[in-house]
């Protein structure tokens, strides 16, 4: 495993923030429902710097409610099964260690329609009506920030397993958004580091023209300026395009050793278009990403030693996906069940610190639980140190989950996966690197 080193300027704006959203007016978005007046009740007085309210009267309901934004339609609908189950099964071990405030946690789950428009906006409304105080999901980035400032400004939290677009980390979200996946500047920096290690001077690019393609697709084009390869083409798609020709045209005139596909479920579509114009899998060096990292064993072209990157747990639990298994015994692919776990144990460990279920309250104390303190790494453990009163580093199933001031994680681990003969893929290195 090597190391992978960003540098980022750090931004001190979120702390100042976090204390600032509390005296916020909050209003709901959009619909015809009742979020306003829940948004009314869910606020909250930022708690002191050791986790206490300072006195001030708790302005949640005593029952912490999270709602599951997550993929049961859509482009990436096959992140969805993993991401319910990780939730599910974090909620499902809270209640047996004894709930939250003396409760137990109420979860509901809505369909982010990921790649999909006019869903997200919908289902956020629905989950305001059972007065929830933090979202998780969605997956896509561009998804949720078609409905960050809808969550955010109800004073709601909106935790993101899967989100790793790095626009996120300079997004004014009221101190209300945070993520368990690292930001893409890790993704592509370790994915341009990948096709050069492996001989490729003149790399392609074609990639989404969306919040996510455009972001990931900038860092590996700067990466492997930055290594000496020369970018033959850099493309960028319309996501609901119906035909690839004009782009596929203009990356093979580019004669590229290789092809970086900054892609979705398009890929199915993508790929025959490749293979028609010499560029395919058998022709030259192709690579996936996480968006588009998924079982193809269903399709009749060949992806055997097209290779892609998807951020992975540091450490992996042998025993996680057996417990997945259990919430849901049809689960084949586990990506991203456990920053989805994750995400929802640190919501519930930052709600035990604030003595208060309300989103502000959560937010307020989400990065104080993922760092600086005594490391423990399941919630029962951690609960007891918070109820003794000590500061808690929770270690997660997806390994460190230490955040930065923007509320995302400040190192990461990429997996580098691999497509054997019928279309399916297995991991063959990681890398972990650190996100200043």
């Amino acid at each position: 495993m090597t190391e992978a080193p960003l540098i980022r300027p750090n931004r001190a704006w979120r702390a100042a923030v976090v204390l600032a959203s509390a005296s916020l007016v909050l209003t709901a978005c959009g619909s015809d429902t009742n979020a306003t007046d829940t948004a009314g009740e869910k606020t909250s007085e930022s708690p002191s710097a050791d986790g206490s309210s300072g006195g001030a009267a708790a302005k949640g309901d005593g029952v912490l409610r999270i709602g599951s934004l997550l993929p049961q339609t859509g482009d990436l609908a096959f992140l969805g099964p993993p991401e319910f189950a990780g939730v599910d099964l974090a909620v499902k071990e809270i209640n047996e260690a004894g709930g939250v405030l003396g409760k137990d946690v109420e979860v509901f789950n809505a369909d982010s329609g990921d790649g999909t428009p006019d869903i997200a906006g919908s289902e956020v409304d629905k989950l305001f009506n059972k007065n929830v105080d933090a979202i998780i999901g969605a997956a896509a980035s561009g998804v949720s920030l078609s409905v960050l400032d809808k969550i955010t400004g109800a004073g709601v939290v909106h935790f993101s397993p899967a989100n790793t677009a790095a626009g996120f980390d300079t997004y004014e979200d009221n101190g209300l958004y945070f993520r368990t996946a690292p930001s893409d500047r890790l993704q592509g920096q370790v994915l341009g580091n990948l096709a050069v290690e492996d001989g490729h001077e003149n790399v392609a690019i074609m990639a989404r023209q969306d919040f996510y393609g455009e972001g990931l697709a900038e860092q590996v084009k700067t990466t492997l300026e930055e290594k000496g390869a020369s970018v033959a083409e850099y493309i960028l798609y319309s996501a609901d395009a119906q035909n690839f020709t004009a782009e596929v045209n203009k990356i093979a005139a580019s004669k590229p050793d290789a092809l970086v596909l900054v892609a979705f479920n398009e890929t199915t579509k993508i790929i025959p278009q490749l293979i028609a114009k010499g560029i395919g899998p058998q022709d030259i060096q192709l690579y996936f990403v996480d968006g588009n990292l998924a079982d193809y064993s269903n399709e009749k072209f060949d992806l055997t030693g097209v290779k892609g990157t998807v951020p992975v747990p540091g450490e992996v639990d042998p025993t996680f996906n057996k417990r997945l298994l259990e919430i849901n015994p049809k689960l084949k692919d586990f990506s991203y069940g456990p920053q989805s776990y994750d995400a929802a144990t640190i919501i519930a460990l930052a709600a035990i610190q604030a003595g208060d279920d309300s989103g502000e309250a959560i937010g307020a104390n989400i990065i104080d639980v993922t760092r600086e303190g005594t490391q423990c790494s399941s919630f029962e453990e951690c609960a007891k140190l918070l109820e003794n009163g000590e500061d808690i580093d929770y270690e997660g199933a997806s390994g460190p989950t230490d955040m930065n001031d923007t509320g995302s994680p400040s190192s990461g681990t990429i997996g580098i996966q691999q497509y054997e003969k019928g279309n399916t893929y297995k991991q063959v290195d990681s890398v972990s690197g650190v996100i200043n």
